[in-house]
């Protein structure tokens, strides 16, 4: 199986059209990729993945090791079985919570992370990071080659490999530090994934497991068979700083890991200063492997960004700004594709929608606009009703699938 297929390269940038496969379907790039941390896009459901024709999401492994826990993700067989999925999966490692504790420690304030609750670190060293669960209190170590075990058994079609994302803004001094740190644990993650097998002993949080136990589970589970194929990625971090991005570019990409991803980017700086470090690394990135920039999804930057080489975006942006009201609004999204910026989002929650009976977007053919009118969702979160999250969630991410499909039909005509 052919994990990644590039079928046009844009005559106009390093922008091109590809192919990923994978055990639970094949992804076309470039693809945007909603973010649902806990095994789940918040608000919505299977069914609603489906008819967004959603071709990939992603899921946070230390929040699934905080809960359900891997003992009730190797009883299922993954989540996919757990969760009912049935397209891929990408994994993060544990790295951005890594970059959430440096960042609190340094500024002594609370830190948005993909999910809701701030991991509690106790430590930070060359062997890995010791969390405590948000859940229950109980210590949780991550090294690279605990990362691997968990996400070999969360079943995710694509992995990290963990990394330290490094806050903003740190020294160059530490960033170095952080970076080579990253360097060396991805050497690790590649050695461990050569044959190993899980223990889960490293946790004083959970029962330990033997290797034959772990895959006794995972082969036996009465959900589904877990995932054959897991590919993993490479993560170029070096901050805000040039010469350490093009460092970790070089030695990341000489790791030959079957994808690479660019992480440490839109964590606080500016966007000028975000889209310099994508691309830095431009000229280094491989022509056959699928590149993947982690934490990145408004629509400005997407359309910069697949013109530098960028195959995939995972971001909670769309699904976030809908659960505060924000709607996206479909020809102003799309016109970021012919180079016309104009503000794309409105606020449900204003008073000037109160009485607005006109659809959501009158260009948008989603369910939502379809059913419901601007007043009704404005009565939504007036109230506070969870309905509300579902109806604006489902159609940013609809408005977010037009957009890639427009990107990719722009790219085949090298316009992109």
């Amino acid at each position: 199986m052919a994990f990644f297929l590039v079928s046009h390269n844009s005559k106009k940038s390093k922008a091109r059209l590809g192919t990923i496969t994978t055990d639970h379907g094949v992804v076309r790039t470039p693809a945007f990729v909603p973010v649902g941390t806990k095994g789940t896009i918040k608000g919505l459901t299977q069914e609603h993945i489906k008819e967004l024709n959603i071709q990939l999401s992603f899921v946070n492994t230390y929040h699934l090791v905080v809960h359900p826990g891997v003992e009730v993700l190797a009883h299922a067989g993954g989540i996919h079985a757990l969760a009912h999925y049935s397209i891929p999966l990408m994994s993060d490692s544990g790295g951005f919570q890594v970059f959430s504790l440096a960042k609190r420690q340094k500024e002594r304030r609370s830190a948005r992370v993909r999910g809701d609750e701030e991991p509690l670190v106790e430590k930070i060293d060359e062997n890995g990071v010791v969390f405590r669960s948000t859940y229950n209190g109980q210590k949780i170590i991550f090294t690279p080659e605990t990362s691997m075990d968990f996400q070999r058994t969360i079943g995710a079609d694509i992995n990290m490999a963990f990394d330290e994302c490094t806050y903003y803004p740190a020294t160059h001094e530490y960033t170095e530090k952080a970076m080579n740190r990253t360097h060396e644990w991805l050497k690790r993650c590649v050695e461990h994934r050569k044959g190993s097998k899980p223990n889960f002993s490293i946790s004083s949080g959970y029962p330990a497991l033997r290797a034959s136990q772990v895959d006794e589970k995972l082969t036996s589970s009465p959900f589904s068979a877990p995932t054959s194929h897991q590919f993993l990625y490479g993560i170029i971090q070096g901050g805000t700083f040039e010469d350490l991005r093009k460092k970790s570019a070089e030695f990341v990409v000489a790791q030959n890991t079957p994808g690479i991803a660019i992480g440490g980017v839109s964590v606080g700086e500016s966007k000028e200063e975000m889209r310099n470090q994508v691309k830095w690394v431009a000229p280094y990135l491989p022509k056959d492997r699928p590149v993947h920039l982690l934490g990145v999804g408004q629509v400005d930057d997407i359309v910069d960004l697949v013109q530098h080489g960028i195959d995939t975006f995972d971001c909670v942006e769309p699904t976030r700004v809908a659960r505060m009201g924000t709607a996206y609004q479909t020809s102003a999204v799309l016109a970021h594709v012919d180079g016309l910026h104009s503000p794309y989002e409105i606020d449900l929650n204003k008073m000037e929608y109160k009485t607005d009976l006109s659809p959501l977007d009158a260009e948008c053919s989603c369910s939502t606009c379809v059913h419901y009118s601007k007043a009704f969702i404005h009565h939504l979160f007036k109230q506070r009703e969870l309905l509300g999250y579902t109806l604006l969630s489902y159609h940013n991410l609809f408005v977010m699938e037009r957009l890639m499909d427009k990107i990719r039909v722009s790219i085949e005509a090298n316009i992109l």
